[in-house]
């Protein structure tokens, strides 16, 4: 958790250093680092779960094992034939060793085949677990960008809101103001014609 914790911070960094970028193109375009990237998608590749990079190292175990185990097989194979070679002289015992080497030959293959199989099937999970903790690793992303998308649409229709109410102020303010204008207008006439009665 402490790990997909750390990625988390990693991609907000991403987030950060794009938003620092020079932007062009009414924000269409945005000129960031390259360093700065880089060293970022480094630090994630780095944070990946210890899950990936065992498959890594498993497969490369894998292909050690198999090589391995054909430099078994061609020696035990080899050797019993080096084996019968001393005993060409005597037929039943070179049937033996025919026999033996044979039956050898085939438990290293099975040996080798089940070497095989295994290391595929450990692979194989290994992939199936990187792969679903990539896939909560993206789901999370998305749902923490569409968390900012819904944060910052709140903010946009606050925002909205308040520039509706000033212009309505602003309108009533307007509106008083030519409404007292014609009040005093209307006083000041009325007084003058009270004045002039007298």
């Amino acid at each position: 958790m402490q790990q997909q914790n750390g990625i988390y911070e990693l991609l907000r960094n991403l987030e950060e250093t794009v938003d620092k970028g020079f932007h062009l193109l009414s924000n269409y375009l945005v000129v960031v680092k390259k360093d700065a990237i880089e060293e970022i998608l480094d630090r994630i590749y780095a944070s990946l779960p210890t899950e990936v990079q065992e498959a890594r190292a498993l497969l490369r175990r894998r292909e050690e094992l198999q090589l391995e185990a054909q430099q078994r097989a061609e020696k035990i194979i080899s050797d019993a034939q080096a084996e019968a070679s001393r005993y060409l002289s005597e037929s039943e015992l070179i049937q033996a060793v025919k026999k033996e080497a044979g039956k050898v030959k085939e438990q290293v293959m099975a040996d080798c085949n089940e070497i095989k199989r295994k290391a595929l099937d450990d692979a194989e999970n290994l992939r199936i677990q990187a792969t679903d903790e990539a896939l909560r690793i993206k789901d999370g992303a998305s749902a923490y960008a569409e968390e900012l998308l819904v944060n910052l649409e709140q903010c946009l229709n606050k925002l909205q809101q308040e520039v509706k109410n000033g212009q309505v102020v602003l309108e009533k303010r307007r509106s008083e103001s030519s409404f007292d204008a014609i009040k005093s207008s209307y006083n000041n006439e009325q007084y003058a014609q009270s004045y002039d009665a007298n």
